[in-house]
């Protein structure tokens, strides 16, 4: 999995710096799943994908292993996109576009084919967790999650986004609270976390009751 952590408390000065926390507060693997994450790891090494390609016909994919995952999945759509200054148009607004906090109302599928960036999710607690992305690294966010993205400051990433069925782009800012997309992220993930640390409670408050009667 990528390494990812909790951001730094406050307003974000330079959304490409690392922004970890002193001392760093790691973010496991299993934090991630537990809000919808998911992730595979193809190397793209030997495979040759063109700077940019909208749309980009997801049958061509060279590596067997992309190939299999877009089938299993369900992935019809793909494109290829290069965030860079030589490559994308009015590159700084877009960078601080992308990193406006929003939804949206489908799965959002990232495959890194070269370069690095960050994408910044809100944890079941509402907390920033930076995840850093980098070449062959495969994530999806589930609908409905706060999310925003930025490159580091290498200022380049090559990634292709999957799509199922017609490609929908739209990004709902903050707040959301109403949106079916965001209540389905919240039934299915925040309130089965905070269903989680209830029964936590429940067996603290157990176990410390069982604790005075056996004093008494």
């Amino acid at each position: 999995w990528p390494e990812a952590w909790y951001m730094t408390e406050g307003d974000c000065e330079n959304q490409k710096a690392l922004n970890k926390q002193e001392p760093n507060q790691p973010v496991t693997a299993e934090i991630l799943r537990k809000i919808g994450i998911n992730y595979w790891n193809l190397p793209s090494e030997g495979f040759t994908y063109p700077v940019k390609s909208v749309p980009w016909d997801p049958k061509e994919a060279p590596d067997p292993k992309l190939m299999a995952l877009r089938d299993d999945r369900g992935y019809s759509y793909a494109d290829i996109i290069t965030i860079h200054p030589d490559h994308l148009p009015g590159y700084d607004e877009k960078v601080k576009s992308f990193f406006e906090e929003h939804i949206h109302d489908a799965e959002e599928i990232r495959y890194i084919i070269s370069g690095s960036g960050f994408f910044d999710v809100r944890d079941a607690d509402d907390k920033w967790v930076r995840v850093h992305v980098k070449k062959g690294d495969l994530m999806t966010l589930p609908e409905g999650i706060y999310h925003r993205f930025t490159c580091d400051e290498s200022d380049f990433i090559h990634a292709m986004r999957l799509f199922k069925g017609q490609p929908i782009w739209t990004p709902f800012n903050r707040p959301q609270e109403e949106h079916p997309s965001r209540q389905k992220f919240v039934a299915t993930y925040v309130l089965d976390a905070l269903k989680r640390k209830i029964s936590e409670l429940q067996g603290i408050v157990d176990d410390l009751s069982h604790g005075k009667k056996l004093k008494n």
